[in-house]
């Protein structure tokens, strides 16, 4: 039987009750905390993206993909509070789903994370290109080495995206030795992603160029551009649905929460619908002051974000000062209307921002690499920790040549999508595993209960399906390619290998978690 190896919930809550936690956190603690993990990569390097997807109803897609998160945040608090270990969708689905399906979700969640830590990687090479290079230094990077063969923006023909790909290895390289950041240096990074953001929405709202004309027509591909298409507002936000990736760190504190059943929903909603009401003030500022329609190719349907035919236009003179041929849009609007030196600052603040959030997103990576390892899913000698930098250097080296070579060759529309996927299917997992324990497992204690569970499951079920149903096709197929690669390995080393399978159903928190304190990102990830 496939689906009989359940791991049982006592041994999994065993390592949490030695590990209690004391509730210090209050609503807008958890609110501010949710703000700073979800405002991120995302809104700097995805409006273009998601521009040439909906055109000015990128503001709408923004809505649609904070629905989503909100109904999918309250499945993921009410689970995190009962299930309070790392591992995340991984360890909730081991618990009611069995080890099959865990194993899928694993899976899924190794290649969200190197995906989007490539995808950021890129999005920090154009900051750099742009602002550090190009405005401040005078250097403009040959369009072969700041550029993959298919990169968004410029010429096509690009070999190399040179940029990311050292600072995926750069990273990697900091992460193997156990250098780890503070929460102190990680609020002053927040702090500056909000500050760059607001300036931008107080200049292009004053500016003389904002006009509400540039809005029409405001859904040029229209609501729904069809399954598979990855265009209109539907479609774009199945792509920006990566700007709001990082909410689950709050599900992840209600165990450090004061009276969490009103806490938790309240720092969820709050943090969400915050983010979303920027994310909107964004996307008009930027639209309402240098245009936000896309290139639309045969039969009036906008070319593929990312794709060699969007590039070709993009190296047309008529498009150049175009949002959706941006590689640093924020930044750009404000060149566009006479703000340069503020536009470099904002530049100046994803160049220093971004790198934390691919650390975090390493990290979180290995973890769950770790986590797997450790049931016996994975080889032990993958996650063998270094004996001077007590970090499991084999696996952080193994995914940071594939986040470099990622980041390397793909744009930064492409890979958001790609790492979406494998998003949104384990939110799916996490809803399926809430009901289920709700039927199974009813006298369970749970410090928050999802409230009308029978309407926010299935909404976060058929939300999630719906989002991963308009991403791009390319980006859909990677997923099942992906997992019929994990039922090879799972059929051919896991289930043999499992612990669980051998009778050893002892939980382990990864030994090198007390060796990197300071990383945040620990079961969840900030990707936005």
């Amino acid at each position: 039987m496939l689906l009989d190896r359940v791991k049982p919930l006592d041994a999994i809550l065993a390592t949490a009750k030695k590990k209690a936690l004391k509730r210090t956190l209050g609503p807008i603690q958890l609110m501010l905390f949710g703000i700073g993990c979800i405002i991120g990569t995302g809104i700097f390097v995805l409006t273009a993206a998601g521009a040439q997807k909906a055109g000015p109803g990128l503001m709408l897609a923004f809505v649609i993909a904070g629905l989503v998160c909100i109904v999918a945040a309250l499945c993921y608090a009410e689970i995190a509070s009962m299930i309070p270990v790392a591992g995340s969708a991984y360890t909730y689905s081991y618990a009611t789903m069995g080890e099959f399906l865990a194993w899928t979700v694993g899976w899924a969640l190794i290649l969200e994370y190197a995906i989007a830590a490539s995808a950021v990687s890129v999005g920090w090479s154009g900051y750099f290109a742009g602002t550090i290079l190009n405005e401040f230094l005078g250097i403009e990077l040959p369009q072969w080495l700041a550029a993959g063969p298919l990169a968004l923006g410029g010429e096509p023909g690009g070999f190399i995206n040179l940029p990311a790909m050292v600072i995926a290895l750069l990273v990697t390289w900091l992460l193997m030795i156990g250098t780890s950041e503070s929460a102190r240096v990680n609020a002053v990074l927040v702090a500056i992603k909000v500050a760059a953001l607001t300036i931008f929405i107080a200049l292009t709202f004053t500016s003389p160029e904002f006009d509400v004309d540039k809005f029409n027509p405001f859904l040029p591909a229209g609501v729904f551009g069809g399954f598979g298409t990855g265009v209109g507002a539907v479609g774009a936000a199945a792509t920006i649905f990566f700007a709001y990736v990082g909410f689950d760190a709050v599900s992840t504190a209600a165990e450090e929460t004061k009276n969490p059943q009103r806490n938790v929903p309240i720092g969820l909603v709050g943090s969400l619908l915050f983010c979303t009401l920027f994310y909107i003030l964004v996307a008009a500022g930027a639209v309402g002051t240098i245009g936000g329609q896309p290139i639309m190719g045969p039969g009036g349907i906008p070319f593929p974000a990312g794709s060699e035919e969007l590039a070709l236009q993009c190296a047309m003179p008529q498009y150049a000062a175009a949002l959706v041929c941006s590689d640093e849009a924020l930044a750009h609007v404000l060149r566009q209307i006479g703000f340069s030196g503020v536009g470099n600052m904002l530049g100046i603040a994803a160049f220093f921002a971004l790198p934390s959030v691919i650390l975090v997103l390493l990290f979180a990576q290995t973890r769950i690499f770790f986590v797997m390892s450790r049931d016996g899913l994975l080889p032990e000698g993958l996650s063998k920790v270094h004996p001077k930098w007590n970090t499991p250097y084999v696996v952080t080296a193994i995914t940071g040549a594939i986040v470099a070579a990622g980041a390397a060759f793909f744009p930064v529309g492409q890979l958001a999508d790609i790492a979406n996927a494998g998003t949104l299917y384990a939110f799916l997992m996490v809803a399926v595993a809430v009901m289920l324990l709700r039927r199974s497992d009813p006298g369970r204690k749970r410090d928050f209960r999802t409230p009308a569970l029978w309407l926010v499951g299935p909404a976060t079920i058929f939300g999630c399906a719906f989002l991963f149903l308009n991403l791009p096709t390319e980006a859909m197929l990677v997923l099942p390619v992906w997992s019929l690669i994990g039922l090879v390995v799972y059929f051919g080393y896991s289930r043999r290998h499992s612990h669980l399978g051998r009778g050893i159903v002892e939980v382990h928190e990864p030994e090198y978690a007390e060796v990197e304190p300071g990383i945040p990102g620990v079961g969840h990830h900030e990707a936005s």
